[in-house]
């Protein structure tokens, strides 16, 4: 079995990078509203991390009300997590993607349906690549 620490991405914390493939899997349907996540435990072995480490992760997906905990019995995905995922993300994307986009587009004075034609040649290509 290959050494899933590789997997990880050096360039960000690996709290946060466990936090993203949680919310990916919620993003995904892996895991609906009310499912249950995997244990600390579960995470600590599979990861093969530190049990610190998974906790502050798990830890911001409780404060971002993502997952709830039951006492005694594990953590679960909250409702409506989803929807604030995709929220959360359509606003990252904007600020990481658009806007530096359009600031590049002015600078280089493409207008609106410059802009529009070069996603949509980009978005044919894709198809055509698939």
């Amino acid at each position: 079995m290959a050494d899933l620490r590789k997997s990880f991405d050096d360039k960000k914390p690996i709290f946060l990078q466990i936090k993203d493939r949680i919310t990916d899997q919620i993003v995904n349907d892996q895991l609906k509203e009310h499912d249950q996540i995997p244990s600390t435990n579960q995470l600590v072995q599979f990861y093969k991390v530190n049990h610190i480490t998974v906790s502050k992760g798990i830890n911001l997906l409780v404060d971002e009300e993502i997952v709830y905990k039951k006492r005694g019995v594990g953590m679960f995905v909250a409702e409506g997590a989803k929807e604030r995922l995709i929220e959360q993300r359509k606003r990252a994307f904007a600020d990481d993607f658009v806007l530096p986009m359009i600031e590049e587009a002015k600078k280089l004075r493409l207008s609106d349906e410059d802009i529009t034609h070069l996603i949509q040649d980009l978005k044919g290509r894709d198809r055509n690549d698939h």
